[in-house]
């Protein structure tokens, strides 16, 4: 019988539990800079000595010091660097021919879509989209489509998308989703906005690929200090004044409440992204939101109903493909 778990498990824990699921498993995380739950995340898993890493990042010097650390503690993980540019769908279809062309890694077994920024200043891409929408979701959603043959190869594929609780302040703004070209934006609901996305994106994933073997969650790992910070929480006066704006708007005192905030520590942060990509106990709730290692609760606030409606996931789908450029059908 698997463990009861809470907010306060850890990966570490859980990889324990849950090793004869990763051993031999071909992985590929984004977003495995230093400092961060991906990071984290790997470091963990690796434990349990999975085949292949492919850790897919902008920066590949910077992931370095992980790269390292694998081939000295672990030499028997093959580790493959990947440059990923999510602000540049050019970058992204260049970073998935490059995984599609790789002969020895015949299929991916766990994809974790984990990169992403954070209130960020409003800038729009080189695509002419909202810099977070586009991180966070779109170009996610972009590389996952065409990485989906390899997906689609595993005998037990799972996709896990890394959203967010702020998702309860930002739904789908869907006539006006680069915020009027940033005259209305302000950057924790674009944020919001992009982390609905996320959830959207697993429904989606679930409804569409299920019947052909596909898992897929979204995931709320809950508030760390990592490297995600340097993105807009890195100082704690001016998150507590975007708090405070936030609650006059919407008066979700309970949800912005600092006093309230439950901070993890790196290794808790990463354990429900290792909740999501090996638990066995989930299977029956494909395309479920995820919160501290357990299905979220709609009843309990802790998922809101925008980011579970599969009317909106579809439409979200139809709206990722248009602005991505390429229509996906499997």
């Amino acid at each position: 019988m698997a463990p009861t778990y809470n907010r306060d498990t850890r990966a570490s824990e859980l990889v324990s539990f849950h090793a004869a699921q990763i051993t031999g498993k071909i992985i590929l995380i984004t977003g495995a800079s230093p400092g961060s739950l991906g990071e984290s995340f790997v470091k963990q898993v690796a434990v349990a000595k999975p085949a292949v890493f492919i850790l897919a990042g902008r920066s590949i010097p910077k992931m370095q010091g992980l790269i390292d650390q694998l081939h000295t503690t672990y030499p028997e993980i093959v580790v493959r660097p990947l440059a990923l540019n999510l602000l540049s769908f050019a970058d992204v279809r260049k970073a998935a021919e490059t995984v599609n062309s790789w002969a020895d890694v015949p299929r991916i077994d766990i994809l974790v879509n984990n990169a992403g920024i954070m209130a960020v200043p409003y800038k729009l891409t080189e695509d002419g989209l909202e810099s977070q929408l586009q991180t966070n979701h779109l170009s996610h959603f972009l590389f996952t489509n065409l990485l989906m043959r390899k997906v689609l190869a595993s005998k037990s594929p799972r996709v896990v998308i890394v959203s967010s609780g702020v998702h309860r302040i930002g739904h789908i703004r869907w006539s006006d989703y680069n915020f009027n070209e940033g005259k209305h934006y302000q950057r924790w609901l674009a944020y919001g906005q992009s982390k609905t996305a996320n959830a959207l994106m697993a429904l989606s994933l679930a409804k569409r690929l299920g019947s052909q073997g596909v898992l897929a969650f979204s995931i709320c790992p809950g508030v760390s200090y990592t490297n995600l910070a340097a993105h807009g929480m890195n100082d704690q006066a001016s998150f507590a004044a975007d708090l405070t704006e936030m609650d006059n708007m919407y008066g979700n005192k309970w949800l912005w409440g600092m006093d309230e905030m439950h901070i993890k520590d790196i290794d808790q942060g990463a354990a429900t992204h290792v909740f999501a990509a090996f638990d066995t106990s989930i299977k029956e709730h494909n395309g479920a939101f995820l919160s501290d290692c357990h299905i979220a609760n709609q009843d309990q606030e802790e998922v809101y109903s925008w980011a579970t409606s599969e009317i909106d996931a579809e439409r979200l789908w139809t709206l990722s493909e248009r602005l991505v450029g390429q229509e996906f059908n499997y």
